[in-house]
């Protein structure tokens, strides 16, 4: 039954990914590929200081990338930078500690990507998106402008 619920939830990301599409003027837009599945994704982000104000994703990919990213966007908007990338760590292990949460935490819909922790080359799919965003807020704290966020695509290594 629950693993029925978490295909649904992962499932209904995927066909209605949540802040799809572009931001006309982006503070920050990065590019993340995965070769090795063909997933493809820009993020674009509006800060307001040190808070994601709007973030929105666009690209192609698997369902798993694809309703990771969908996830994210939803978790990450309104946070601070520093929010973010406890989340983004949080995450990490979530999938290295094979889909368990860290004890206290309510991982929300992120828990019905459990089950990737238990597929290594997966991984990969679902953690695309937010080492894309990690870039991404990298290069904004580095005050890079939006063309030149526009280089070269980064892997999602894990």
């Amino acid at each position: 039954m629950r693993d029925e619920l978490y295909g649904e939830i992962l499932l209904d990301h995927y066909r209605y990914p949540r802040h799809f599409g572009a931001l006309p003027n982006p503070s920050v837009r990065v590019e993340g590929k995965n070769p090795l599945c063909g997933d493809e994704f820009l993020i674009d982000l509006n800060m307001e200081g040190e808070v994601v104000r709007e973030i929105r994703f666009s690209g192609r990919g698997c369902a798993i990338s694809m309703a990771s990213a969908s996830m994210m966007t939803e978790l990450v908007t309104g946070k601070s930078v520093p929010e973010v990338k406890e989340w983004i760590d949080r995450f990490r292990n979530f999938l290295r500690d094979g889909g368990a949460p860290p004890e206290g935490v309510d991982m929300g819909d992120l828990q019905a990507l459990a089950g990737v922790a238990h597929l290594p080359v997966r991984v990969k799919c679902a953690i695309l998106a937010w080492t894309t965003l990690e870039e991404g807020i990298n290069q904004c704290k580095n005050g890079l402008s939006p063309a030149a966020l526009q280089g070269p695509a980064r892997d999602s290594g894990v």
